[in-house]
């Protein structure tokens, strides 16, 4: 924390950043205790300068950002979130908050790109950056944190991410959402185990190739 920036209003800008797509979501401002909460909790916290008030990310509107890692940049005065958004960014509506040109044309109306990537591709993908985040165990990193509280804890945190799936599945709400958190935990805690996606793609494949 000593190492970001602050200006003269003690803020610094934030863009969020979807880990998986890499898409640009948004840009916001935090304090300094939006970013103390942000490495507490793992929940997208930011400062609001037009109500003068800390704000989560969702704590209205249900959308969400789970905080994977926080990154600097590289004069420590602006900072990175990499997230897993629950839903939109933008308070529109849209994916991202930026949806449009300067020319005023709308682009990214649709989770461009997404469904494009298929799911294998998808997951390859994140149980890479996991792994990245085993080896280098970057400070503020979500995934670290996780790694760091042992196996037991670990393997509770995929249960009761397990459990809401569950109680998704039944109210039909949230089950996509839910559904990821749970594949997020599970790679990481096979990512902690030191079992790889490839041993569970063997299995997969010997009982259904």
């Amino acid at each position: 924390m000593d190492r970001v920036v602050f200006d003269e209003n003690g803020l610094v800008p934030v863009i969020a950043q979807d880990v998986a797509t890499g898409d640009v979501l948004t840009l916001a401002y935090a304090n300094r205790e939006a970013v103390e909460k942000t490495l507490s909790s793992g929940e997208a916290h930011y400062y609001s300068r037009s109500r003068s008030e800390l704000w989560r990310k969702g704590a209205t509107s249900g959308n969400t950002q789970r905080v994977v890692e926080v990154r600097l940049d590289c004069d420590a005065d602006a900072l990175l979130y990499m997230v897993e958004p629950r839903g939109p960014a933008c308070h529109t509506g849209h994916k991202s908050c930026f949806f449009t040109t300067l020319a005023g044309d709308g682009v990214g109306i649709a989770p461009a790109g997404y469904q494009e990537v298929p799911f294998g591709t998808m997951v390859e993908r994140l149980a890479g950056t996991i792994a990245q985040r085993h080896r280098e165990m970057p400070e503020g990193s979500y995934t670290v944190s996780l790694i760091q509280s042992g196996p037991e804890r670990l393997s509770q945190k995929v249960g009761e991410e397990a459990v809401e799936v569950i109680v998704a599945a039944l109210s039909d709400e949230r089950l996509t959402e839910e559904a990821a958190d749970l594949i997020y935990h599970l790679l990481v805690l096979l990512e902690e185990r030191g079992v790889g996606v490839e041993g569970v793609a063997k299995v997969l494949h010997d009982r259904h190739g």
